[in-house]
């Protein structure tokens, strides 16, 4: 990486709308870094963005609420929007450029052509939401396409996003080094996510037990899979009983490589990853697990 000079963060970041105000801006960028984001931006994000600024001379946060990767029954209208709230976070972390499109940029027209996540992409959220890693894959191609990032930088949190991400940059060949950050969690516990502002006091006090369930299981981890199975699956089904409610979508204990479920005799590394919702809200969580 080359040497640049310190940032001015009073300047605050070049927020851009267009491919070509965005060409523009990273005619001279050096190393360039990624952060694809759908705004609402939060700790998490700021870790992120840390983590590219340490590595980039130039870092392009972007911000698009994708369409294409949620159902027609989801949030889509509702999830949080607020680009001068988000412009202003980024400046405080030094980000370069924001990169935030319309629609209409992203997709001129009508998406018929779309990257295939596979048999991975069909396995937990995949089967919770079918054609959200579609929309996924897709946009990721297209914001690599035009931002043509050296690395993106995406969380753990998401971890089946990101190992159908990775494979998506080996099966199609394209020149982005892919970074995984770690999950940042609330002091509570609860893993930081735009979707957290939807909770009020006692649903997020009900949330908590995602993550409770995890380290359960975490810790059952010397007794085999099917001890983190049950580990993690007797704390989900007390939270059921609260008020309000857990009410668990999956809980499941996968190949970090697959997302495909591990056998009983299995050995080495595994995801343990649960998504569930409390009122509206559905979150997911995820650790890895060394058996």
């Amino acid at each position: 990486m080359t040497e640049t000079a310190p940032r001015d963060p009073a300047r605050g970041p070049l927020v851009v709308r267009t491919a070509k105000e965005l060409r523009a801006a990273l005619a001279d960028a050096g190393r360039v870094g990624l952060v694809p984001t759908m705004g609402a931006l939060h700790g998490g994000h700021r870790s992120l963005m840390r983590l590219a600024r340490e590595q980039a001379d130039t870092v392009v946060v972007s911000v698009f609420v994708n369409p294409l990767q949620f159902g027609p029954d989801e949030d889509f209208d509702r999830y949080p929007r607020d680009l001068p709230g988000d412009t202003a976070l980024c400046g405080e972390e030094g980000v370069d450029v924001v990169f935030a499109p319309e629609t209409a940029t992203v997709y001129p027209l009508p998406q018929m052509v779309t990257v295939d996540a596979g048999a991975m992409g069909e396995r937990l959220e995949g089967a919770s939401r079918p054609g959200h890693f579609t929309g996924v894959l897709t946009v990721v191609t297209k914001l690599f396409n035009l931002v043509r990032p050296d690395f993106a930088v995406f969380g753990a949190k998401d971890a089946q996003q990101i190992a159908l991400v990775r494979r998506l940059v080996a099966d199609l060949d394209l020149p982005v080094e892919i970074v995984g950050a770690p999950t940042l969690r609330d002091p509570d516990g609860l893993a930081s996510s735009s979707r957290n502002a939807y909770l009020s006091d006692e649903e997020r006090v009900s949330a908590l037990a995602l993550s409770r369930a995890l380290r359960a299981g975490a810790d059952a981890a010397s007794g085999g899979a099917e001890a983190v199975r049950e580990a993690a699956r007797a704390v989900l089904e007390e939270a059921a009983k609260a008020d309000p409610p857990l009410e668990p979508d999956y809980l499941a204990l996968v190949d970090p490589a697959t997302f495909a479920d591990v056998a009983a005799g299995h050995r080495g590394e595994t995801v343990l990853a649960v998504a569930a919702r409390v009122g509206a809200t559905r979150l997911i969580d995820n650790v890895s697990v060394n058996l």
